[in-house]
């Protein structure tokens, strides 16, 4: 591997790292400093941190795998997030920063739905912190199997000693430089290191399909779609061999925003309900030129590698592939941090809300509720570590697919949560019985129909989407129990 390649990547490291200590002046002497980056952040940072740590390593090696196999038909999961995030930022952005505020300046989800359903706070708060940790070791994990396959594809043979592969190195390394910054310092390390990484993202998702069309060996766009046509002329069509089921299945990703507890801590952190407008303009527009950018990546790696007769073993690596083969080791290099930035990005986020639910939902609730502040801080340093540690447990299989992880932890946070945030915030009759009945019929729905494997096949069908039943049950469990145990003291709560 050249020179210019590990200068490129030290220097990454070398920032993130060097961000770290200057946020751990700046913002970590309390939790809710520590946790919450004091509700300080700018709408820009909050915007890009919203979606760095939104997309994580499917974006640069789940999407483009997509479509590198299936075409423009794969292309519906970015369409559906996109709405998805658009309403997100439209409907619960800006409620959740206010209420948040006002249910006794809550900090993490589970406190605020604690303090919000007063009569079922302590149920609520351990069931929704358990799920919160749960499905994030997991989500946290197919983070670090992206790291692991950039290694192993990248740096093939390099870390081959001692009975260590390239890929368990990967994903120690990743996790590593990872801890380094997000232990140090917390929510606010973690959202300026987001808006670092999602500008270098977006920039590689703009120079990676232009050369890969463009440059030597690309042939342009008219002979990319010539070579496509050849191949698969259903690779060109966004409704071609695509079921209602399969369309359904696929759009359906972006009801999964809603509950999705390290994207919509954000929304709490923002400096004010003000700045919402502007961070949603800042973050959509982000978000629109990188789908374009992966969907490209995807879609024109494949016509590339058949006009240049490449064989692509595994399409989640095509852009790891193409940035070793096609740029000078500096601009590699720089590429690789990229997909690091997308990887590392979701994996602080994720660890830190973790840490927050246990931190705030466990110790502080049932072990020390007159610690203080410090020792809080303490705990929660030590916690990110320890969440860290089953991540890699999880992530030990590199057969493990980064899509499919994701869905998975996806899923499961958009129907435990995403119902339960919506009408929470926006429907007054929810009560802390509708709100518990619903967080625990979407999250064992969604396992459930993940281990009877009806997300693969159903009745003898297409498999359909777990956040599809997950979601609808959630949602009508709320409203069928809160309607018939009315709470007339939590309902006087929020409608006064």
């Amino acid at each position: 591997m050249a020179i210019g390649v590990w200068i490129s990547l030290f220097a990454y490291f070398a920032l993130m790292i060097a961000i770290g200590f200057y946020a751990m002046r700046k913002s970590t002497s309390t939790s809710e400093d520590y946790m919450l980056g004091g509700r300080q952040l700018s709408p820009q940072v909050a915007a890009l941190s919203a979606g760095a740590s939104d997309m994580s390593g499917w974006l640069l090696l789940g999407l483009p795998g997509a479509m590198f196999v299936s075409g423009l038909g794969s292309a519906w999961i970015g369409i559906g997030l996109l709405v998805g995030a658009f309403f997100n930022w439209t409907l619960v952005a800006p409620r959740l920063r206010e209420q948040t505020l006002h249910y006794n300046d809550a900090i993490t989800i589970p406190e605020f739905l604690g303090n919000r359903f007063p009569t079922q706070a302590i149920p609520l708060r351990t069931v929704s912190a358990i799920v919160i940790v749960v499905f994030f070791a997991v989500y946290t994990a197919s983070g670090l199997v992206a790291g692991g396959k950039l290694f192993e594809s990248a740096f093939a043979g390099i870390f081959n000693f001692g009975g260590l592969s390239d890929y368990s190195a990967g994903v120690i390394i990743t996790l590593g430089v990872v801890l380094a910054y997000t232990v140090v310092g917390g929510f606010l390390a973690v959202s300026m290191t987001d808006f670092v990484q999602g500008c270098i993202m977006m920039l590689a998702l703009i120079v990676m399909p232009a050369v890969v069309l463009f440059g030597e060996g690309g042939g342009g766009f008219s002979q990319a779609s010539q070579t496509l046509r050849e191949v698969d002329p259903t690779l060109l069509s966004w409704t071609e061999g695509l079921t209602i089921v399969g369309w359904l299945s696929a759009v359906t990703w972006g009801l999964g925003y809603f509950g999705q507890p390290h994207i919509i801590v954000r929304f709490m952190a923002i400096r004010s309900q003000k700045d919402v407008p502007i961070a949603r303009n800042i973050g959509m527009s982000w978000m629109l030129i990188s789908l374009i950018g992966a969907v490209s990546l995807g879609i024109f790696g494949r016509a590339y590698a058949v006009r240049n007769g490449m064989n692509v073993e595994d399409p989640e690596t095509i852009f790891i592939i193409l940035a070793d083969l096609l740029f000078h080791p500096l601009v590699t290099g720089f590429l690789f941090a990229a997909l690091l930035a997308a990887i590392m990005s979701t994996i602080s986020s994720q660890l830190l809300v973790s840490s927050s639910s246990l931190t705030e939902d466990f110790y502080r609730l049932f072990l020390r509720k007159e610690a203080k502040e410090k020792e809080i801080v303490a705990v929660g340093r030590l916690c990110v570590v320890a969440v860290g540690l089953v991540a890699i447990v999880i992530a030990s299989d590199p057969n493990s697919k980064v899509l499919g992880l994701v869905s998975n932890a996806w899923a499961g946070f958009g129907a435990a949560f995403g119902p339960l945030i919506i009408l929470s915030l926006m429907w007054p009759r929810t009560n802390g019985a509708g709100a518990l009945a619903g967080m625990v019929v979407g999250a064992v729905t969604v396992m459930l129909w993940i281990s009877l494997g009806w997300n693969a096949s159903f009745m003898g069908g297409p498999g359909v989407y777990e956040i599809i039943p997950g979601f609808i049950a959630a949602f009508i469990a709320i409203l069928v129990v809160s309607s018939v145990t009315a709470d007339a003291g939590e309902y006087q709560q929020i409608t006064r």
